[in-house]
């Protein structure tokens, strides 16, 4: 078998090697979506990782953003325990739902992007980890979007997880292009046709102050991972579309503390802790006419070796424009060293 070797460190055998065996399998797969004032999905198939993204706007009244699973309204059956901008923990137990927004408004054009991660063993309770960004203060960059972490778990241990209703529990319906999609993965899956593309993979050959995915196609989706390594001083930067205003405000807490200052009215949100080595996961919600919402982690070394714990940042940021979607993310350096060889960024995407 003749073998090449790739850009981006892909192995590729030619075109008259090829037997019609899929190069990967696996990996997340949709279940199901719902674009509707109720978000609700039933008939999902048993899988033992789930992976949730929820988009909602606010509707005409006073909307409250909630969770429930396999149509389960009982009392206590959703116990919880969550943090508003890195403020105390919050330990709700009786709730019939998953209650996202912690007081309810009717801000015009609040939106919530909400990432969830639950384990769905059907004879375990279920456990699950969210982050929410959303903007209950108004539009604008002047105006930081909020964050809420937290945990729960759905007590049932006799059934996997097999409808999802994603919704508002205030009474009030959600705009109508309010979305939700359910993502699955199981170790014995064998499918092809995953969710989430690769749009941009590039590794910097030599050191440098800008780390760009380079043109990318527009998905309302994003996955985005960069690893920044520092040769002299580096403090990383993230726009979008090469924007020069002042477009963008951020939120943020670092080691668990309360949130800092927000930052409004920014050109660009900052992703790391201090001048570090630094890793960074990031999903960004990217309607054209809605704001962009994003929800960054990131874990940064200052000192290696075993006698030093990384330093972690937790950010909720947005990018103001309503008229266009994000078709490229830079990394840009503002200090005076360079992003060393190595460093790399990869976005995946999704409509």
């Amino acid at each position: 078998m003749t073998i090449t070797y790739h850009s981006g460190r892909r192995i590729q055998a030619t075109q008259a090697d090829f037997d019609g065996t899929p190069a990967l399998s696996g990996g997340w797969k949709e279940l199901g979506r719902v674009t509707a004032s109720v978000g609700e999905i039933t008939g999902l198939a048993d899988k033992r990782y789930l992976m949730v993204l929820g988009h909602h706007i606010q509707g005409s009244g006073n909307s409250g953003l909630g969770l429930q699973l396999n149509g389960d309204t009982t009392a206590s059956q959703y116990p919880r325990r969550y943090s508003e901008n890195g403020g105390s923990d919050a330990t709700p137990t009786t709730e019939t739902n998953v209650f996202f927004d912690t007081n309810g408004s009717t801000v015009s054009g609040k939106e919530w992007f909400t990432v969830m991660h639950i384990e769905n063993k059907s004879d375990k309770e279920k456990l699950g980890i969210y982050h929410t960004a959303y903007n209950r203060n108004g539009l604008g960059s002047g105006q930081s979007s909020h964050r809420l972490e937290g945990v729960f778990k759905w007590v049932n241990t006799s059934n996997p997880i097999s409808s999802i209703k994603f919704s508002d529990f205030n009474g009030t319906a959600m705009n109508s292009a309010s979305q939700v999609i359910v993502l699955g993965w199981d170790p014995a899956d064998t499918h092809t046709d995953n969710f989430w593309e690769e749009l941009a993979s590039v590794e910097l050959s030599s050191a440098g102050d800008v780390l760009s995915s380079g043109t990318i196609t527009a998905k309302k989706y994003l996955w985005v991972q960069f690893y920044v390594k520092k040769s002299g001083s580096i403090v990383p930067e993230v726009s979008f579309n090469n924007t020069t205003g002042n477009e963008y405000a951020y939120r943020f807490s670092d080691n668990g503390a309360p949130d800092g200052t927000p930052q409004l009215n920014k050109s660009a949100f900052r992703t790391s802790t201090d001048d570090t080595n630094s890793f960074v996961n990031m999903f960004i919600i990217n309607n054209s006419s809605n704001e962009k919402l994003a929800i960054v982690n990131s874990s940064d070394v200052a000192t290696t070796g075993a006698g030093n714990a990384p330093t972690r940042r937790e950010i909720v940021a947005k990018w103001t424009n309503t008229s266009s979607q994000i078709t490229e993310i830079d990394v840009d350096n503002v200090s005076s060293g360079n992003f060393d060889t190595g460093s790399f960024i990869k976005v995946w995407g999704s409509n």
